[in-house]
């Protein structure tokens, strides 16, 4: 039994059933005022920065462990939107989780069935967020594909996502989505950025 805490994005792993069902790191719930994020380094949850404005995360949000933004996840926009300028922002694959739950603490874990993903270009590196239901959920635990979920709550989301780090005088941060896409390109983001975390962290183990 392992008597110490462990790294919530080296430490867990992906799920015996990824990429259809994964593990996800709860940093964030639509509760929280104060935006955390993950310490690299430590392992520990962190305040990135305080929810000056109005911008509320509609959804669980957190990380898939063991995955990584490198080159394998950027070359889709390489070759499907012919963005050759894009790159990986070298961070765990986001995850969005649907439930119908208040859940009301991050730093906790959870698993989660990817439906589909939104493509958002953060200042010119792919910053993928995966779109998931926490998996049994009463009210979206049956869905299996972004088809299935409601305009208005991809609008949220979407909404949320291109002006989240943008206030009134905000010049520098140029967030825009490109594409949303369902469950089988989910599943092979997943595992593009698995990819992309065994060759940024494992390659030398093996």
């Amino acid at each position: 039994m392992n008597k110490f805490i462990v790294h919530p994005w080296h430490g867990i792993p992906l799920g015996e059933k990824y990429p259809d069902i994964v593990n996800a790191f709860i940093e964030v719930t639509p509760s929280d005022t104060v935006k955390y994020e993950l310490d690299k380094e430590t392992g520990l949850l962190m305040i990135d920065r305080p929810q000056l404005f109005s911008n509320i995360c509609p959804t669980l949000y957190g990380l898939i462990p063991q995955t990584y933004c490198g080159s394998r996840v950027a070359e889709i926009c390489w070759t499907k939107f012919g963005r050759p300028d894009i790159v990986g922002d070298g961070d765990p694959l986001d995850i969005c989780v649907l439930t119908e739950k208040l859940v009301t603490q991050g730093n906790i874990l959870l698993k989660a069935i990817p439906i589909g993903g939104i493509k958002l270009i953060d200042n010119n590196e792919a910053d993928d967020k995966i779109i998931a239901v926490l998996k049994d959920d009463a009210l979206y635990g049956e869905w299996r594909d972004i088809s299935q979920c409601p305009k208005k709550v991809l609008e949220r989301l979407e909404h949320y996502f291109l002006t989240y780090k943008r206030g009134p005088n905000s010049i520098k941060n140029k967030c825009e989505i490109i594409d949303i896409y369902g469950r089988e390109e989910a599943l092979n983001i997943i595992q593009l950025a698995h990819e992309d975390y065994k060759g940024e962290f494992l390659s030398d183990c093996e």
